[in-house]
């Protein structure tokens, strides 16, 4: 399982933080980070229920990471392993992620795929996301994965879905000519995109588009590399 112990920096002040596996003790906590991090206009019906994260600490307990800061719960992030194809990328979260019950992780599968990743805002200076993001970065590997792959919301487009596409919009973003909230932070946790995605997702700030954007495993081989 994981553990990891380390400090995080509140302007000039160490703050101990720690990222662990979480568990049924912390289910309510990480249903207050949905709330806080996901507030409206985003579907309150897309926030965590206990039965989804049941599945997450039964079928991948491996993928489901919390960062506690000075003892409290203050960020989680999950995944699942999906068996994913690059030349059929086109799915919805609701499909590749079984609606957040991640009941189709597929054990063989060569793809860590993120199905959420959330930071309480009183906590969003820390860098408490691209942690999280390095953590699993670690998991991939361990697990001898291909890649972490996973749909980053655009929700600045719906100021520009007037003049651009989405993909125009992804463009301008990796280009520097744009700031996106989301996608320009998973620049900078080392993600590249792949492609857009239509109607990923409900959410309105993004027109319901995603951002394809994925990590790739750089001790990675394949089998026939491995000489199997």
């Amino acid at each position: 399982m994981y553990r990891k112990e380390f400090y995080v920096f509140d302007q000039d002040r160490p703050v101990p933080a720690v990222i662990r596996n979480y568990e049924e003790k912390d289910f309510p906590g990480l249903i207050r980070i949905q709330q806080e991090s996901f507030p409206p206009p985003f579907p309150s019906e897309l926030w965590w229920n206990t039965e989804q994260l049941k599945n997450h600490v039964t079928l991948f307990p491996e993928g489901a990471l919390c960062v506690e800061v000075d003892g409290e719960i203050a960020g989680s992030m999950t995944g699942l392993i999906v068996d994913f194809d690059p030349n059929h990328p086109e799915h919805t979260w609701e499909e590749i992620t079984d609606n957040g019950y991640i009941r189709n992780h597929n054990p063989n599968g060569n793809t860590l795929y993120v199905v959420d990743i959330g930071v309480r805002p009183a906590y969003r200076k820390l860098g408490l996301g691209k942690w999280l993001m390095l953590s699993m970065y670690e998991v991939v590997v361990q697990l001898g994965l291909e890649r972490l792959l996973g749909g980053g919301r655009m929700p600045g487009y719906h100021k520009k879905a007037h003049e651009m596409t989405a993909e125009q919009y992804l463009e301008a973003v990796v280009k520097g000519e744009l700031k996106d909230p989301v996608i320009t932070f998973l620049l900078r946790c080392g993600r590249t995109p792949v492609q857009v995605v239509a109607n990923y997702l409900e959410d309105e700030e993004s027109c319901n588009y995603a951002a394809l954007m994925e990590w790739k495993n750089p001790f990675y081989t394949t089998k026939s590399e491995q000489g199997e």
